[in-house]
C-alpha cells in the first residue's frame, strides 16, 4: 500500500487528488491542510512514502503572502523532512509564471530552489510540474482560471469580458494530472526533476469562450458535439461541473397524435440522432422508406412486431421483440417499414438514426398512400 500525504489537500488541485486516490486500492492518504498543527505532520511525515505538496496561495490580500505560503511553506516541510532524518520523493506543483518576474512566479521559482537542495542533501527524488492553467471540477470561477469564470458565468447568464480573443492559453486537465501523479508514485525512475503532463490543450480565449456558448446553446436545441474526445470532453466536463442543481435536468419536447408519442433526445454533429417514442395499444407507426437514412430500434418496455416490404421485390419480413429480450432491429433502406404494439401495455422504443433529422430534405416516403 502507497501512504500518500497530500499538502493543500482542501484547494481544487488538492480535492481532486484527495477523493481520486481514496476511492483507488492500495491507497492511503493522509491529508495536511491551513489547521493541521505541526505535531500532526511530524506524525504524518514518520508514515508516508510519499508527498504531493500542492499548498500555496496565487492571489493573496497582500503579496508578502507569496513568501510566506509558497517559498517559507515548502522550505518549512524540506528542513522538518531532513531534521527527521527521512528521505521522501515530493511532487510539487509549480507554474508557468516561474518564468516571470511577477510576485507569484518569483515565489514558485525560489520553493523550487528549496526543493532542489532538499533533493541534494536527502537524496530523495523530487518531480516539480510547472503547471499551465489546469481545468476540471471544483475549480474556483472569477478567482484565477478563466475557464472556471467563463464556465461558471456563461452557464449561469452572466455576461463574460474578453480583453483579447486571440490571446493563448494552455489547458491541462485535472485527471490528466492526477494520472501522470499516480504514475509517478510506481514508477518514478522513469521521470526526471522537471515533469509535464502527456497531454494539454492549447485554444484561444475566444474559441474557448464559443465552445463554452456552444454547449449552452446545444442544450436548447438538443445537440452534443464530440464531447467524449480531446478539448472538447475536457471543456464539456468542466462545464457541467458547474450547473447548480436546479439545471440538472431538461424537458423535452413532445410531439403526440392518437399512435403516441415521440421525442427527440440527442443530435450529434455527426452521427445521427436518439430518439424515443412510444405506441398505444393495437397502433402502428411507421409504413414508410429510406432511400438513405438507417435507424436502429430498441423495445425497452412492451411488445412489438416490425414489418417489412422491399418497395422492389414486394418481398415481406417479419420481426416480433419485446423488453425483456433487448434486440436492435434495423431499418434498410428500400425497405417499407413499421411497428405495431402487439401487447397489452404501452409499448416504449428507443430509437437511433444515422442523421438528423432534416425537415426540408426528410428521406421519408410512403407507398400506395400508407400512413407514415
Amino acid at each position: 500500500m502507497k501512504r500518500v500525504l497530500v499538502t493543500g489537500s482542501g484547494g481544487f488541485i488538492g480535492k481532486n487528488v484527495v477523493y481520486n486516490l481514496i476511492h483507488k486500492k492500495n491507497y492511503k492518504v493522509f491529508q495536511y491542510k491551513r489547521n493541521s498543527s505541526h505535531d500532526d505532520l511530524i506524525d504524518i511525515l514518520k508514515r508516508i512514502d510519499f508527498i504531493i505538496h500542492l499548498a500555496g496561495v496565487n492571489r493573496p490580500d497582500d503579496d508578502s503572502e507569496f513568501i510566506e505560503t509558497n517559498l517559507n511553506l515548502t522550505q518549512y516541510l524540506c528542513d522538518l523532512i531532513l531534521k527527521l532524518n527521512l528521505k521522501i520523493p515530493i511532487i510539487f506543483t509549480s507554474s508557468v509564471h516561474v518564468e516571470k518576474s511577477n510576485p507569484y512566479g518569483v515565489s514558485k521559482q525560489l520553493a523550487e530552489e528549496s526543493l532542489v537542495q532538499y533533493s541534494k542533501k536527502s537524496g530523495a527524488p523530487i518531480f516539480i510540474f510547472r503547471l499551465p492553467h489546469v481545468v476540471g471540477k471544483w475549480c474556483k470561477p472569477n478567482y484565477n482560471s478563466v475557464v472556471a469564470t467563463f464556465c461558471y458565468n456563461i452557464s449561469h447568464n452572466i455576461p463574460i469580458q474578453i480583453h483579447d480573443p486571440n490571446f493563448l492559453i494552455e489547458i491541462v486537465y485535472i485527471d490528466d494530472l492526477i494520472k501522470t501523479f499516480i504514475d509517478i508514485i510506481f514508477n518514478k525512475d522513469n521521470y526526471s526533476q522537471h515533469c509535464t503532463v502527456p497531454i494539454s490543450y492549447p485554444v484561444t480565449v475566444g474559441a474557448l469562450a464559443d465552445i463554452l456558448k456552444s454547449f449552452k446553446e446545444d442544450r436548447k436545441n438538443f445537440y452534443i458535439d464530440q464531447v467524449g474526445l480531446g478539448l472538447l470532453r475536457v471543456l464539456y466536463s468542466t462545464y457541467i461541473s458547474y450547473y447548480d442543481p436546479s439545471m440538472f435536468s431538461y424537458v423535452l419536447e413532445e410531439h403526440s397524435d392518437n399512435r403516441g408519442v415521440f421525442s427527440e433526445i440527442i443530435k450529434t454533429k455527426s452521427s445521427g440522432q436518439f430518439s424515443y417514442f412510444t405506441v398505444n395499444i393495437g397502433e402502428t407507426r411507421g409504413g414508410h422508406f429510406h432511400h438513405t437514412k438507417t435507424e436502429k430500434f430498441l423495445v425497452v418496455s412492451g411488445s412489438a412486431r416490425y414489418q417489412f416490404s422491399n418497395i422492389v421485390t414486394k418481398e415481406h419480413y417479419t420481426i416480433c421483440s419485446d423488453g425483456n429480450s433487448p434486440t436492435i432491429v434495423e431499418s434498410i433502406p428500400g425497405w417499407v417499414h413499421d411497428i405495431t404494439n402487439i401487447g397489452d401495455e404501452k409499448l416504449i422504443v428507443f430509437l437511433w438514426s444515422n442523421e438528423v433529422f432534416d425537415n426540408n430534405n426528410p428521406d421519408t416516403y410512403v407507398l400506395n398512400n400508407e400512413k407514415n
